[in-house]
């Protein structure tokens, strides 16, 4: 018989040392979809007020160039850069796949 057959069986610090590792593991996991999870509700949570903060921004800018007489300004960079991010939408779609090896 090969010496190389005999298997001895972890000792018992190896086995702590091996449980220690994979709770600390699932510890971290845990950690990281549970931080994900949290600015994921935040970020839901705060959407409405997100909203509604600039549709009185956008009031207030439109009351101010109809005193003034200038153009509001954020609504024409909005419609540009919604433009923009519509044919760069498009081109994504229209382009074809491939793949790299």
């Amino acid at each position: 018989m090969h010496a190389y057959v005999i298997t001895a069986k972890p000792g018992v610090w190896q086995q702590i040392a091996a449980a220690g590792w994979a709770w600390t593991v699932r510890l971290a996991a845990f950690t990281v979809m549970a931080l994900i999870g949290a600015v994921t509700f935040t970020v839901r949570c705060t959407r409405p007020v997100v909203i509604y903060l600039a549709e009185v921004v956008m009031r207030i800018e439109f009351w101010a160039a109809e005193r003034t007489g200038l153009p509001p300004l954020g609504a024409v960079v909005g419609a540009q850069l919604t433009g923009e991010f519509m044919n760069e939408f498009r081109k994504g779609w229209d382009r074809p796949v491939t793949e790299t090896t």
